[in-house]
Formats: structure tokens, sequence, C-alpha cells
């Protein structure tokens, strides 16, 4: 709490991407298929992880009534039944397991994308992540999505995109100013002599 009183006095001012679709927007991200139906139930805000688990478990099974979502990733394939796809404002760092959960920068202009197909559905790997500035997904009904934690459905097509530096905010002069994945990041990246 400190620290935000911090950032009204002595702050710096940056600007920060945010992200949207259907007249919402969005600051970390919107979840389908299985968290899009499990924050729906009435159990989840007292039992995410369990709540996760049993919607996953439903879902997760071959010949389960998987979340009929579709879309064609960067490298041009096609995934026609996906159980997880989460749409973040920016990229989530998925390639270091110690900062999971986070985002390197939220002002790379792009949205971060993370699907996995349902079991035995995909001739290629279950799941992709990749980057792109839009995204866009069809489906045959309304869609049940979790955005920023929030229960919503969503009628298809479903259109995402990302809004450069749309949003000004201050920080603290104490915040280091990147997050635990952009640190860990810039720690393993060699210097260059001078």
């Amino acid at each position: 709490m400190i620290g935000a009183l911090d950032a009204f006095t002595d702050g710096a001012e940056r600007q920060i991407d945010i992200a949207g679709g259907h007249g919402r927007i969005f600051l970390n991200n919107v979840s389908l298929g299985i968290y899009g139906d499990a924050v729906r139930s009435p159990a989840y805000r007292d039992a995410k992880v369990r709540t996760l688990l049993e919607t996953a478990a439903e879902v997760m099974v071959p010949g389960a009534g998987a979340p009929a979502l579709r879309l064609v990733d960067d490298l041009g394939r096609e995934h026609r039944h996906l159980t997880v796809v989460l749409v973040s404002n920016n990229p989530y760092a998925v390639d270091r397991p110690l900062v999971t959960g986070t985002r390197p920068a939220l002002n790379t202009g792009h949205l971060g994308i993370i699907v996995i197909d349902a079991p035995g559905d995909s001739p290629h790997a279950p799941g992709r992540a990749w980057s792109a500035p839009h995204l866009e997904l069809s489906a045959p009904a309304p869609v049940h999505a979790g955005v920023d934690g929030e229960a919503v459905d969503l009628s298809p097509p479903l259109r995402f995109a990302i809004r450069p530096a749309a949003l000004r905010i201050r920080i603290s002069s104490r915040h280091p100013g990147t997050s635990p994945s952009a640190r860990l990041s810039q720690a393993a990246t060699p210097r260059k002599p001078l």
C-alpha cells in the first residue's frame, strides 16, 4: 500500500499496453476453455485449484465434450478442438520455470497466446505459445470466458487485439521497474565488454 501512495508523490509515469475484444478491455488475460468453464462455478472463488482440476478432469479425457473453439496459429496450423486458450495482454514467460505466470514487459505491442488442444486431437505438439498483435477464434455458439477473472459469455467470432501504450500509469521510484521474469532474463544475458 505504501508503494502505491509513493507513486502519487514521487513516482514516474509509464505507458503500457492494454488488450481488448468484444467491447471489453483487459489488463491481464482472457481465458477460454477449461478456465472459462471453471470460473463460472460457485466453488471457484473458495477453491480455485480444486475447481480447475475438477473441470479439467471432465474436459481433458478423450471423447469428452471439449469446447468447440477453432483458430489458426502463427505457423498456419488449424486447431479445431481446444481445451485451453489463454490470450494475455503481452506474453507470459512460459520458458522460464522460476518466473512462470509473469510477463517480462507490458509494452511489447503483442498479445500472448497459449493454446492446448484436446487430447489426441492434434498431429502436432498438443500445446503452443506465440505472440501476435491480434487473434481471431471461431465457435458455433457463445463461449464461456474468464476476462481478468470475471465470468462472461462471448459471442463468436472472438476477436482480440492489443492497444499499444494506451494506458498511462505511475510507478513508485522504489519499484525495480521490471517484473521478475524481465530481471531474470537480464541477469542471464551476458554483458558485452566495453
